[in-house]
């Protein structure tokens, strides 16, 4: 969702690129910049006229760090600024006081309270807790029923609300019924409401004053903008909001809510909706986000992703399998799978710091990012009969064109992917032996032991065709493609031809 945002913030620290010292022209100059950039995010005009008047004075108030260029020290304010602007550190919930626990969660009609609800429940089981789900919204039409499905899929508790009912008999009721149920925590799904609806307004402060709720949560989507601001300050005003959730992150949405929200409420945002699956919900950390929307990464993020797919005696059985050249092309479909759980590529490559921008030159240079690659390796592998995936070497002529016909590609489709596996295979075991085979001793020295597909833009990569990973398009010019390199040298059978002619000559 900070794509633009982060882009045009990108091009304004290119600008500082090559400068000897800030100066109060080209500080000027580069903050006007930062300042459309965050208006077009939609970010609150007060908001970013605070921002920029901070980053201003601390541009002019800070000499430059020797070894420093003027494009890293402005990064790095700005970066400081962000962190703070988002609320600084990570905060989680303080259920610390009655039992069980009481999170009210409260917003706009459609802004994803009811399935935000879920989500939490889900997470905070993860966290070793026992959620209790309460409906409590009594006038949109399915809206009970709705939560009873999401905790039916979730094997969790769920109070049998009515549409007849009123919601705060619903809470008293539902309290005692998860003390019953040795919950840890109720979650209280309210009923959509505008700010400017007194009546409904008062229903919610009458439940705060009677449940006594430790946090009351702003359900906001990301996609309203300025809008969601003004909404949250109305409710926090009413209602005193201890933090917000921010729903549809993994949408187009320019971001300016969640740069907004913590500054003109004081209330932090603590989680993100990133997903329709339930377990799409994260914890909002400010340093991560300020992070990817100054095009850093967030290694951290994926990290935890992928912990969270793949446990360490799996990781030990396929190194060991990398390690003896056994990894077939079952492992890799495998694998494949696992990578679709962390995310789109997409959002990959936008957490690995440094790739982002590789994102559009693959685009660019193979008309479609590498998802429609990796479908297309999966459907010819899924063509393949268990004992070809186990032992690519027995595919012959006629497997190879079955397995094409089955997957609806070419036959020299098929083809290069067997030969990319094979070739990707050998690099495999060679990163992890630290031996490196046929036309793989000349790597330089600092990139022994790296593995496959890390090479740096500039390196030569000798013996690896473009594209060497299945499934994965050849890397455009620029952006450390192998093919393009690998024409800067020349073949070992080219030197020999040349030397046996030197020799030829010189005898005559």
């Amino acid at each position: 969702m900070f794509e633009s945002l982060s882009d045009r913030l990108t091009g304004v620290f290119r600008s500082f690129s090559g400068r000897g010292q800030l100066t109060e022209d080209n500080v000027q100059a580069g903050l006007r910049e930062v300042r459309m950039a965050l208006l077009e995010a939609d970010v609150n005009f007060k908001v970013v006229k605070d921002f920029v008047e901070k980053v201003h004075d601390k541009c002019l108030g800070q000499e430059i760090v020797k070894g420093v260029n003027a494009a890293q020290q402005v990064v790095k304010i700005v970066h400081d600024e962000l962190v703070t602007l988002l609320g600084g550190e990570t905060q989680g919930l303080n259920l610390v006081g009655q039992s069980p626990a009481c999170v009210m969660l409260v917003g706009l009609q459609g802004s994803g309270k009811t399935t935000s609800a879920g989500k939490l429940a889900n997470l905070l089981r993860k966290q070793k807790m026992r959620p209790y789900l309460v409906p409590l919204d009594v006038y949109r039409p399915a809206a009970i029923e709705q939560l009873t499905v999401l905790a039916r899929q979730l094997d969790m508790p769920c109070f049998p609300s009515t549409t007849e009912m009123k919601p705060l008999d619903i809470a008293k009721a539902a309290r005692e019924a998860a003390r019953e149920a040795q919950a840890t925590v109720m979650l209280f799904d309210t009923a959509g409401r505008l700010h400017v609806d007194e009546p409904l307004m008062e229903e919610l402060s009458g439940l705060k004053e009677a449940m006594n709720p430790q946090e009351i949560l702003f359900v906001a989507d990301a996609m309203t903008g300025q809008d969601a601001v003004t909404v949250a300050q109305a409710f926090h005003d009413r209602l005193s909001l201890t933090g917000v959730i921010l729903t549809k992150m993994d949408g187009d949405s320019r971001g300016g809510a969640a740069l907004s929200i913590r500054a003109v409420t004081g209330a932090p945002v603590k989680y993100v909706g990133v997903g329709e699956k339930l377990s799409e919900m994260e914890v909002f950390h400010p340093d991560r986000i300020a992070g990817r929307i100054l095009g850093m990464g967030d290694v951290l993020t994926l990290v935890e992703k992928a912990q969270a797919t793949m446990d360490a005696e799996e990781a030990e059985a396929m190194a060991r399998k990398m390690k003896k050249a056994s990894f077939d092309l079952e492992d890799f479909r495998t694998q494949m799978r696992r990578i679709k759980k962390l995310g789109s590529l997409d959002s990959i490559l936008k957490m690995i710091p440094g790739l982002g921008g590789i994102r559009e030159k693959l685009a660019q240079a193979n008309g479609a990012l590498p998802e429609k690659e990796l479908a297309r390796t999966e459907a010819i592998i899924n063509s393949m009969t268990m004992k070809e995936r186990h032992n690519p070497d027995i595919l012959n002529g006629s497997r190879r064109a079955r397995i094409a016909k089955g997957a609806g590609v070419t036959v020299a489709e098929v083809n290069q992917l067997v030969r990319q596996f094979g070739q990707m295979r050998q690099m495999m075991k060679g990163a992890l032996t630290g031996k490196f085979g046929k036309g793989m001793s000349s790597l330089p020295r600092h990139m022994k032991g790296m593995p496959p597909g890390m090479n740096m833009p500039g390196m030569t990569m000798p013996g690896m065709n473009p594209g060497a990973m299945p499934g994965m398009p050849p890397m455009p010019d620029g952006a450390g493609s192998m093919g393009a390199l690998r024409s800067t040298g020349d073949s070992s059978a080219a030197r020999k031809k040349k030397k046996k002619e030197k020799r030829k000559h010189g005898r005559k």
